[in-house]
């Protein structure tokens, strides 16, 4: 076996002698290749298995708007298109009822309006305006001195053609806004289609430039509570009448469930506002009252309006029997439930009518 060995190797070296070159050759390539799988082994790296990355989603944060302020009329509850209107000066037209009278004109529009008896058992109405302008109001009569109490509590201006003597020696004191026709006749006028004392009238283009002149340009007083309409589903007071003296006076109310206000009647009629129709407060409400007549510049009806008394409150189709308080001139008269809180009432306009329960009025309702 070694002699094989040997024979094979001196072969092999006999070859390299003859062939120098391609010897070379070979051991160059060999170590090229070698170098290479050397490289290949160090730098070579297997891919990793791939990773499933989530993209974590964004959560959307609702977006909050700013509060839209919202104003509401201290004198109705309604609302009204900025602060400036709820600050609006407040005024009043003392409005006549008599026969000869009608139809009136501007009480549709008002916000709140107050009835009375002047004299004879004749009514009539002290309208209160804010933001409601109508166009024309009238026939504008004389005041009262009770109607000086409910006025007060309203920072607001009345207009009017003179008064009782009371009545004008209140008004006159400095302590009101007296827009009487006496002193500021350019703000009034007569009419021709109606014969004196029934056809004085006004409207707020002169109203509101009489304010501005006096300085009367804003109103603060105390609201009542209001409150949105709650219409009941089965109305225990569709048809209210009211007793306040006679016929020709006594008034009517039927529930309106489709726009939840009650439709005015006088007379044995509807009510009607000349340019308006027919008159339909969204709340109507009806004080006791006592009231006796005095000789004072004549004969003159004193009605109290000091204290308390019970009260029957309608809207949306139900009554509310509680009681009315005042504890003063300046102060607002309250409508006050069986546990003595106040009412809240309808935004809307709210007729309060003052019957003579020691005289026979009263209010009834099916």
């Amino acid at each position: 076996m070694q002699g094989i060995h040997r024979s094979i190797l001196g072969r092999f070296r006999s070859w390299t002698h003859l062939h120098h070159a391609a010897t070379a050759l070979i051991v160059v390539f060999g170590l090229l290749i070698a170098s290479g799988l050397t490289a290949f082994a160090l730098l070579y790296h297997p891919p990793k298995p791939a990773v499933s990355v989530k993209t974590p989603v964004a959560t959307l944060k609702p977006t909050i708007l700013p509060a839209v302020a919202v104003f509401y009329s201290p004198l109705t509850g309604e609302k009204v298109p900025d602060l400036a209107t709820t600050q609006a000066v407040v005024t009043g037209v003392m409005i006549e009822n008599s026969p000869d009278a009608r139809p009136q004109s501007g009480l549709k529009s008002a916000g709140v309006v107050y009835e009375a008896i002047a004299e004879g058992g004749i009514t009539r109405f002290m309208a209160l305006y804010q933001q409601e302008k109508p166009a024309l109001i009238g026939p504008v009569r004389s005041l009262r001195i009770y109607d000086i109490d409910w006025l007060a509590p309203f920072q607001a201006g009345i207009a009017h053609v003179g008064g009782s003597a009371a009545a004008l020696k209140q008004i006159r004191n400095g302590s009101y806004r007296d827009l009487d026709e006496f002193f500021n006749g350019s703000s009034f006028w007569r009419t021709t289609d109606r014969y004196a004392p029934h056809n004085v009238y006004t409207d707020f283009a002169h109203l509101d430039a009489l304010n501005n002149k006096k300085g009367y340009t804003t109103s603060t007083f105390t609201a009542w509570p209001r409150k949105d309409d709650t219409p009941s589903k089965t109305p225990i007071a569709s048809t209210i009448n009211v007793t306040i003296s006679s016929a020709l006076y006594n008034s009517k109310y039927t529930y309106d469930a489709a726009n939840n206000d009650y439709l005015r009647y006088q007379a044995g009629a509807p009510h009607l506002d000349r340019e308006q129709g027919q008159i339909s407060p969204k709340v109507v409400i009806v004080m006791d009252v006592h009231e006796q007549t005095v000789l004072q510049d004549g004969y003159r009806e004193q009605i109290t309006t000091i204290g308390t008394g019970r009260a029957r409150i309608f809207q949306d189709g139900t009554v509310i029997t509680g009681t009315w308080s005042k504890t003063d001139s300046g102060s607002q008269t309250k409508f006050l439930d069986g546990s003595g809180k106040e009412i809240p009432l309808n935004r809307g306009q709210t007729w309060i009518t003052a019957v003579p329960v020691n005289r026979g009025g009263g209010v009834t309702w099916q």
